[in-house]
């Protein structure tokens, strides 16, 4: 049924984004309403603290062996070849989908590896989930497998913000390249993507 496709699936163009390697969404997703706590352990109100600001978010967890980390240095290795000011417009917002072990501290230190600047963003998983579902994005809750290994099960796609409205208008797919993210950020940033 139409009631459960994510939203961005129902509004996705087919034709992709500047660098070929996002899907430009022919209607706009807002930002969700989202209060988390932040890495450095403060509340963090979404919508008001990136107000007018680009924004790339995604939704992953530090134990995560592969894509997440993958994500994540592709994006700092893109973010590292802007000019400073630029880079300082830029806010790169990690939602964890495993708040349980996740914590402000251990949020903190995994995306230091990759950007100082980096939000890490922790708290409630319904929240979180129900933020992620509004936004096409996949997210289960974490659990134990019976062999006793631990399953998070995310979508890998992050989403561009764009500072002139504050929707979502670009997807970038997992595989998305350090490059391909370089030759958007500038237009992302000026609000013209």
């Amino acid at each position: 049924p139409a009631e459960s496709r994510p939203a961005a699936a129902a509004t996705a163009s087919p034709s992709a984004g500047p660098s070929g390697s996002a899907i430009r969404l022919d209607r706009p997703l807002p930002k969700p309403e989202l209060t988390l706590t932040d890495d450095r352990g403060r509340p963090y109100d979404l919508v008001e603290r990136t107000a007018g600001k680009p924004v790339l978010m995604y939704f992953g967890y530090t134990h995560c062996p592969d894509v997440c980390p993958t994500t994540m240095a592709d994006i700092a290795n893109a973010v590292k070849g802007l000019p400073e000011a630029e880079r300082r417009k830029l806010q790169v917002i990690f939602v964890t989908t495993d708040p349980a072990r996740d914590t402000p501290k251990r949020l903190h230190a995994w995306l230091a590896a990759f950007d100082s600047r980096f939000i890490g963003l922790s708290g409630d998983f319904a929240a979180i989930q129900k933020a992620a579902r509004g936004l096409g994005i996949a997210v289960e809750k974490p659990e134990k497998t019976a062999g006793g290994d631990y399953e998070v099960t995310h979508g890998a796609q992050v989403l561009a913000f764009s500072p002139s409205d504050d929707k979502v208008h670009l997807i970038y797919t997992s595989g998305t390249t350090t490059k391909q993210y370089a030759a958007d950020l500038p237009k992302l940033i000026g609000g013209t993507v």
